[in-house]
């Protein structure tokens, strides 16, 4: 368990490495301490074969509030200039956003409150997403004049189609955990006293799997998001060739035919 801050890991015997966002009192809003930290995390174990899944959760009632608008109090009063909110992006945020995409390892988004503006976005760049029965998503960027960021205006669409993509963008209202399920952008709702158990439980399962063929298929899915269809069906022939001298295929193999023989 890592000590207490704005981030806080935990990473069990099976290789589940839990991530927390540490700043309860303020809906686990993302200042640049905790930024900083995060993305160090998450690109620190992009090798690290002792992590085999990441669960992402926050403490307390919240997932995620997005940025801590307290760091731009200095320019609402006038006392600084406007923030640089693109080099701030391209410096700080883009960067944990590729690194959660480009992680070879399954990321669980553990939705136990609310996930607002880029704690949205946030959300939506993990793998899979379990939500409490009270969680709700809000992408809230329009109500203080912003676009989308974080990865937003490209999760947002593939997940749910452009029509419910401009609904929650244009109008900013909130998605009750139930609605986002429906809606495609949460794969499974329980009762928040089980969100913990279900998402471990979950994670447990993925860390038992093949590695490198989660790896694999993770970049495969991603690959496959920009291209045409015959660009990904050579991209897909070209893992296979890959995957079929990995030990893993022989081991599968192997367990399917034992299998069988009982």
């Amino acid at each position: 368990m890592s000590e207490a801050g704005p981030v806080l890991t935990n990473r069990d015997a099976a290789g589940i490495l839990v991530i927390t966002l540490n700043r309860p009192a303020v809906f686990n809003a993302i200042n640049l301490a905790l930024l900083t930290e995060l993305k160090a995390v998450f690109q620190g174990i992009a090798a690290d074969p002792q992590t085999r899944c990441v669960v992402l959760t926050g403490a307390g009632k919240a997932f995620c509030s997005g940025q801590d608008l307290d760091e731009r109090r200095a320019f609402v009063e006038g006392t600084s200039e406007p923030p640089s909110l693109g080099e701030s992006l391209r410096q700080r945020y883009n960067p944990l956003i590729l690194a959660i995409r480009a992680l070879p390892k399954p990321v669980i988004g553990a939705i136990n409150g609310i996930a607002v503006g880029a704690g949205c976005s946030l959300a939506l760049a993990c793998d899979l997403r379990i939500a409490s029965e009270s969680a709700f998503l809000v992408e809230s960027f329009v109500k203080v004049g912003l676009g989308l960021d974080c990865g937003s205006s490209f999760f947002l669409p593939r997940l749910v189609g452009m029509a419910r993509a401009i609904e929650m963008a244009f109008l900013g209202d909130r998605i009750d955990a139930a609605t986002a399920e429906k809606w495609g952008l949460i794969n499974r709702v329980v009762p928040a006293e089980q969100l913990q158990s279900e998402a471990m439980a979950l994670a447990q399962r993925l860390a038992a799997a093949p590695p490198t063929a989660l790896a694999r298929i993770k970049s495969e899915l991603n690959y496959a998001l920009n291209t045409d269809l015959a660009t990904a069906l050579e991209n897909e022939a070209a893992q296979q060739e890959s995957a079929a001298h990995h030990p893993e295929y022989r081991a599968g193999l192997t367990n399917f035919f034992n299998n069988r023989k009982s």
